[in-house]
């Protein structure tokens, strides 16, 4: 009976479009739509006067397309390094010809997270601009990348998780026979969708962009916690890596919650002390 109320997993190729000897998957696909997608949303944010102090923007349009750039390599090279450390190095340490081969899939988000936030530094520290707002621009985008990267993981039948008697479990491929949950969706919608909600009323109803550091702050935590509390949900594929009560994704993503109350904090008084002043 289990299984007959079971829904049937959609079996979607992981091919979005071959053009030639070319496959075009929906891993990739996700990355760079994410990115480009990104990159409107960051001209809109930065064409709305209203957004900034006294609105007048920090920063000239021509900034969307370095962000672009900057960002890409840092989550490409970043996300890669994490995946490649932080969950399978003694596999990678093996196999060392299959460390750039990115097709393949094998992203992690908290490399990528490392990865930008570097390049971005680079790019404030070239082009003399606060480094703090430019990532503050890129975290209030970031969600986006997340809801499609974690539908590209769902059609792929990947990070599945646990055993479910929920209505809407699936039988996903290569998982075995029972229903589980869809765990990539329910990280689809919180790190995505109900993120970057979150983040677009923070800039839009409480104009914080004003403020260097605060939006990036309510990323880092709101990501750890809905990270946190989808693995829940999710299967760990890395149990060696966590504590035994925690798993890999959930120990990973603390350090965030720290760090993002911390900037929170060190922006909230930045204010203060610049209102006194």
């Amino acid at each position: 009976m289990l299984h007959l109320l079971t829904i049937e997993f959609p079996n979607i190729s992981p091919i979005a479009l071959r053009l030639g000897p070319l496959d075009i998957r929906w891993y990739g696909l996700a990355y760079a739509v994410g990115l480009v997608a990104g990159w409107a949303y960051v001209r809109s944010l930065l064409s709305t006067s209203r957004l900034w102090p006294a609105g007048q923007k920090p920063f000239p349009d021509d900034l969307a397309i370095d962000m672009l750039l900057y960002s890409a390599i840092g989550v490409f090279v970043g996300g890669r390094l994490g995946a490649v450390l932080l969950y399978e190095p003694g596999y990678y340490w093996h196999n060392l010809e299959e460390v750039p081969a990115v097709w393949h899939g094998g992203m992690a988000f908290h490399g990528a997270v490392i990865g930008t936030g570097l390049a971005l530094l680079l790019l404030a520290r070239r082009r003399h601009m606060s480094a703090l707002t430019l990532i503050d621009l890129c975290t209030a985008a970031a969600p986006i990348g997340l809801f499609l990267g974690r539908l590209a993981n769902f059609i792929n039948a990947e990070l599945w998780g646990h055993v479910s008697t929920m209505p809407w479990a699936m039988v996903f491929p290569g998982a075995g026979p029972q229903p589980r949950h869809p765990s990539q969706l329910y990280e689809a919608l919180t790190e995505g969708l109900l993120l970057f909600l979150v983040l677009r009323h923070a800039i839009y109803a409480r104009s914080l962009l004003g403020r260097p550091g605060m939006v990036t702050g309510i990323f880092l935590v709101g990501y750890a916690i809905a990270r946190i509390f989808c693995e829940f949900f999710r299967e760990d594929t890395d149990p060696q890596i966590g504590l035994g009560i925690l798993t890999s994704g959930q120990m990973y993503s603390l350090p965030m919650v720290l760090v993002g109350i911390g900037i929170m904090v060190w922006a909230r008084r930045q204010r203060s002390d610049a209102l006194a002043g």
